[in-house]
């Protein structure tokens, strides 16, 4: 097989990171609509991460913020969001690059994304590449999340659109 000098898989990465970009803006603008709210996994040790002293040590690999009824000061570059929280009563800013991001859900639509983060981007080799991004949906009876292939797939744009 030839070799991908396209880098496709880190291409459709970055374009469902775009998805999360996008989904993150119009919060930012408009607050969230309806029943939407997210829960976005990240890794905490990526470079850019900041989290704070004290929500490091609890999350010293990954963490998952739930973006719903408490949440201030939402901000969104193209590279990087940042937001404030509340833990255990106490406020937290945290900003985290998309690079780190490890999944987003959004539980009112079964809407999910999966990536592969590298521990440190810079030192990726052949062997290391990141996976092609998966989609993943909620069981509604369970609500846990069920990837659902590891398999990339060709989606037509057709079934997203209203009708």
């Amino acid at each position: 097989m030839p070799e991908d000098l396209m880098r496709y898989d880190q291409l459709a990465q970055n374009a469902l990171k775009g998805v999360v970009r996008e989904a993150l803006r119009k919060v930012e603008k408009s607050g969230l609509p309806g029943e939407h709210h997210f829960y976005i996994a990240f890794n905490t040790k990526f470079p850019g991460v900041n989290i704070g002293e004290r929500l490091a040590e609890r999350y010293p690999r990954e963490m998952t913020v739930v973006l719903q009824h408490q949440f201030y000061n939402l901000i969104v570059t193209e590279e990087r969001f940042q937001v404030e929280l509340s833990f255990d009563n106490i406020p937290e800013k945290l900003i985290v690059p998309f690079a780190a991001i490890k999944g987003f859900l959004d539980p009112a639509v079964q809407f999910g994304l999966q990536f592969e983060v590298a521990q440190e981007p810079a030192e990726q080799s052949a062997e290391t590449k990141p996976k092609l991004a998966t989609a993943a949906k909620i069981d509604s009876e369970s609500e846990e999340v069920v990837e659902t292939s590891d398999a990339p797939k060709v989606v037509s744009l057709d079934a997203f659109r209203k009708k």
